[in-house]
């Protein structure tokens, strides 16, 4: 553990889904590619080697998780299993009724409401689902709570692209809406540092955005 207590977490966008592609998936548990293993074995090569590992409940970021592991960097035997937190609040957002419809459908539904970057402003809540407000919320709370649990740790987070885009929010104190325009590709590389300030506050440093694994 470092003395400083730095924390560093490591953010990787779980590798492309290989169904219902075109759709809008959102929470829906679909598996994913895992079989670029020079992609991953680039991936592994650049992150900590002994880190605290987290996950969703979600099997692709499981899948990703463990075709990590298999191309050599140390990690939990079983995924998901002991030595892997499986944390709920950084799961992806949930979409609701637009789950599983493509996405020319909904912008053709949508119409003027469609938006540039996202399927709808930060703030709109889709029919029973949650917004991306809604998403930062919960994903701000649950940094704040691991990187307290586990301060001066690598973190290695395999999560969701809406989940990194909150994250960099919450580094760059960016308003929701401003956290929309960061590309998070799959098996992309995000690093911010969450840093001991004067007096007790707590400071972040970016390091890396969507950096590609080759």
């Amino acid at each position: 553990m470092s003395k400083d207590k730095t924390t560093r977490w490591w953010w990787v966008r779980h590798a492309p889904v290989t169904v219902n592609q075109g759709c809008c998936y959102g929470q829906t548990d679909f598996p994913c590619d895992t079989g670029a293993s020079e992609r991953f074995a680039a991936l592994a090569s650049r992150l900590p080697k002994a880190p605290v590992w987290v996950a969703t409940p979600l099997k692709r970021t499981h899948m990703t998780a463990a075709a990590l592991v298999a191309a050599g960097l140390a990690g939990p035997r079983e995924i998901p299993g002991p030595g892997i937190i499986i944390e709920p609040d950084l799961i992806e957002q949930h979409f609701g009724e637009w789950q599983g419809v493509r996405y020319d459908e909904l912008a053709a539904r949508r119409g003027d409401e469609w938006h540039r970057f996202w399927l709808a402003p930060a703030h709109e809540t889709p029919p029973g689902g949650e917004s991306f407000v809604a998403l930062t919320e919960r994903v701000h709370a649950a940094i704040a709570r691991l990187s307290e649990q586990y301060a001066g740790s690598d973190i290695l987070a395999v999560t969701h692209g809406g989940t990194i885009r909150a994250a960099l929010a919450l580094a760059l104190g960016l308003a929701p809406e401003a956290s929309l325009t960061f590309v998070i590709d799959n098996l992309s590389l995000t690093r911010i540092d969450h840093i001991p300030g004067p007096g007790g506050s707590r400071l972040w440093r970016v390091g890396l955005v969507n950096q590609p694994p080759l």
